[in-house]
């Protein structure tokens, strides 16, 4: 349902969305302002015109659509996006009521859409069974091919010899009777190998694949009500939701992992910022205190001096406005205003809560958002508000978000803020803080910070118009292609910017993270790390995460073309293969590539030797990289190293694509909501819990479910194998040696204690010396 007006000012919206992605937390529709005041039936009565929407689909976060209205001066045509589309499925809260047109019904909702059967994952023991399944048909044939010669040698032996009357064959009393003609051979040939494929058909343990799927139901509960992986802080549980798969994770050979979100803890907190070269922190040792405004070079002033800047018109008096009104402005989280009239910030990300946050505590107080506008509070108490002319969206692939603005003073400006990769090179030529500034970044991801750049421009109204005429008609394109149209007009009015500086902003890594990695490690189990941070922050966290140490030694790939990559890799595969002797793997060695480079490497011509680089090391770090890169990175590895088992964990939407890609995907249920979690095999509350659901529960269920298959055949084999040889002699007669009530009871009762106690058996130090050594596994 496309939406209209509502009972809220300016037509907003609450609703909850727990029975699509299962976030609880309350999201905020908008109406079009054209459309917004139509509150009553008789205004609804004059709403003319016509929707033109996209075709159906199963996607939750994209929409497009135009509206064309009937006005007084003509038609007006109006771009739709997701803000106006409330969902089949989701529930309206805090707004009494809301008008809209529907746009799609029944099987063509994306709630209905998305209805579709789990791809079916099928492990490598359950590949390996129906093989041996099959091998036991084929011996039983082979079984009942031997008796039936057999059966057929006697029938022929037992013929008079000369002089011997009837009544002397050697087998009269079996009554076997004479092997005539060719039909009668066939007939007996027909009757004896049915006989003897039923009598060694329960060779074939049919029964095996419900018992084994018991014993993987099992496991799963034991997952789900362990304690040790209980995360009380947010009452989470583990979830084991494709229990067919539990075995699979005793076989992890490859650990792909986000890192924000799943080796941090996603609360990030504004720490640091560099503004118009000047670098400002929270808290400054005294050993890099700044003593004197015209060195900065020479250490960091602290907050307090930030604001005293600004107060006293320092010369970066209006950078600092234009970067702390940056903060307050460019972005899109909501205020919430509580009964005690406290703000409270709904944002999207985690990121951007922390920016906005970080306006706060300088004075710069974001207060409210209209449909065209929003407001902050200044230090000085005055209420601001800026006219919003146009939003150019970040995405993956740009990197960055510009909010274009009619400020105060009337000048229409372009607020920009992104990765230092993609804002650099839009700067204007005439930047003076920019050597300053990466310096500062440097520092900023050395100390394993995330950074973002922050750009100002100053537009004339006559470019602006122009701009906005192509702007406005790439956001009324329906057909697939409005997202590409609408990069491809931010591209026009997204250069020449003026820097303004850059934001450091900690994300503490969980708690028990490195002792995971670490122990994960001396399992022999390689962990990579898929993130888009930069370089100098991810190799940071690395260390900090004991996924790198100082004794290894970085190989870096972080070139600007193909051929440049190429050579790289190529070098880099050369020294090793002549230093190691071609050695297959070195446990110094580590992969660091970033976004750029891993592009040129994923190409057909590139992917095979990158791989064997990449297979060398002790541990990966792809740093720049986007969502679709995660994925293929997991599917490059899957399609070359088809003997090994991929485990991608994620917390995040942007790691869905690669949690589907893996062999087995582990969502964790983080600040980022439940998409990962949703979409993956199982689902964790934190990291830590990894260690125990692949040393301890893969492990166990690896051995029990192996050890229920052993004992599987070995019983069958045991019984039928007896029966055979006593088909030699009783004359191939195809009789059973043992009673009837024997055979129904044999898997019913006689055998079935011994592969329920292995599975029910629990050996407490056993699975802490797991833990403790878990190369001993």
């Amino acid at each position: 349902m496309v939406l209209l007006a509502s009972s809220e000012p300016e037509g907003l919206c609450y609703i909850e969305t727990a029975n699509l992605d299962g976030e609880t937390n309350l999201k905020i529709k908008q109406a079009l302002p054209e459309t917004s005041t139509m509150v009553s039936p008789s205004e609804l009565s004059r709403l003319g015109g016509s929707l033109k929407s996209e075709q159906p689909n199963s996607s939750l976060y994209t929409y497009e659509a135009t509206m064309t209205m009937q006005t007084g001066g003509g038609e007006k045509e109006l771009p739709l996006n997701p803000e106006q589309l409330l969902l089949r499925g989701a529930v309206l809260r805090n707004t009494p009521w809301i008008h809209g047109v529907v746009v799609f019904t029944g099987h063509e909702t994306k709630l209905m859409r998305n209805a579709t059967a789990t791809p079916i994952k099928r492990t490598k023991v359950e590949k390996k069974l129906n093989y041996l399944v099959l091998v036991l048909v084929g011996i039983v044939l082979v079984l009942s091919a031997v008796s039936t010669a057999g059966d057929l040698i006697i029938r022929n032996s037992n013929r008079l010899s000369d002089g011997e009357v009837p009544g002397q064959e050697p087998y009269e009393y079996l009554r076997l009777g004479t092997l005539t003609d060719a039909g009668t051979i066939a007939k007996i040939f027909a009757e004896d190998m049915v006989t003897y494929w039923v009598l060694f058909s329960s060779l074939v343990p049919i029964s095996l694949f419900v018992t084994v799927e018991v014993v993987k139901y099992w496991h799963g509960i034991l997952i789900n009500d362990d304690l040790d992986m209980y995360y009380d802080r947010n009452d989470t549980p583990a979830t084991c939701r494709t229990s067919s798969l539990v075995e699979e994770l005793g076989m992890v050979e490859y650990v792909f992992s986000d890192k924000t979100g799943t080796l941090t803890c996603n609360m990030m907190e504004f720490k640091q910022c560099s503004i118009a070269g000047l670098q400002y922190a929270e808290e400054v040792p005294e050993d890099r205190r700044a003593a004197d405004q015209e060195s900065p070079e020479q250490g960091i002033f602290e907050f307090k001096d930030l604001k005293a800047n600004l107060k006293n018109r320092h010369e970066t008096a209006e950078a600092i406005d234009h970067f702390l009104s940056l903060l307050a402005t460019c972005h899109t989280v909501i205020p919430e205003t509580d009964e005690k009239g406290k703000i409270k910030y709904q944002a999207a990300s985690p990121d951007e809560g922390a920016l906005v946050e970080g306006a706060v505590q300088f004075g710069y107080k974001f207060s409210a958002r209209k449909p065209k506008a929003v407001i902050f509070e200044d230090p000085n108490g005055q209420q601001l508000e800026y006219e919003l002319l146009a939003v150019c969206e970040f995405n993956s692939t740009r990197k960055r978000m510009s909010t274009i603005y009619r400020c105060p003073d009337g000048k229409i400006r372009v607020y920009c803020k992104g990765a230092d990769t993609v804002i650099l090179e839009r700067l204007h030529d005439q930047n003076p803080h920019v050597e300053a500034t990466l310096r500062h970044l440097e520092e900023y991801a050395s100390e394993g910070l995330r950074t973002l750049c922050l750009a100002v421009r100053e537009v004339p109204d006559h470019e602006f118009e122009e701009w906005y005429r192509i702007f406005d008609a790439a956001a009324t394109t329906v057909g697939g292609n409005r997202a590409d149209e609408l990069d491809k007009a931010a591209e026009l009015i997204e250069h020449d910017f003026f820097l303004l500086g850059a934001t450091a902003i900690e994300d503490r890594l969980q708690d028990g993270v490195p002792e995971t990695i670490h122990t994960l490690q001396q399992a022999n189990i390689k962990v990579w790390v898929l993130t888009g941070d930069r370089q100098e922050t991810a190799i940071n966290i690395g260390m900090s995460c004991k996924l790198l140490s100082e004794e290894m030694m970085l190989l870096i790939v972080n070139e600007e073309t193909a051929v440049a990559t190429r050579d790289n890799i190529q070098k880099k595969l050369d020294a090793i293969r002549t230093q190691g002797g071609g050695t297959i793997e070195m446990d110094t060695l580590a992969l660091v590539i970033d976004g750029k480079s891993l592009t040129f490497a994923l190409e057909k011509d590139l992917e095979k030797l990158f791989l064997d680089l990449a297979v060398m090391c002790k541990a990966v770090i792809c740093c720049r990289v986007s969502p679709l890169q995660k994925a293929l990175v997991v599917k490059l590895v899957k399609k070359y190293q088809k003997e090994s088992i991929l485990l991608a964990i994620g917390d995040g939407a942007n790691d869905v694509s690669m949690i589907q890609a893996a062999h087995i995907g582990v969502g964790i249920s983080g600040e980022e909501g439940l998409q990962a979690a949703r979409s993956a095999d199982v689902a964790i509350a934190q990291f830590r819990f990894l260690r125990k659901l692949l040393l301890v529960h893969g492990a166990w269920s690896y051995q029990r479910v192996s050890k229920t298959i052993l004992f599987s055949f070995y019983k069958n084999i045991a019984l039928y194998m007896t029966q055979f040889w006593y088909v030699f002699q009783n004359a191939y007669s195809g009789q059973i040696i043992f009673e009837s009530w024997i055979l129904s009871g044999y898997n019913v009762f006689f055998t079935v204690l011994p592969p329920w106690c292995s599975v029910s058996w629990i050996n407490s130090s056993l699975l802490a010396s797991w833990i403790d050594t878990p190369s001993s596994i």
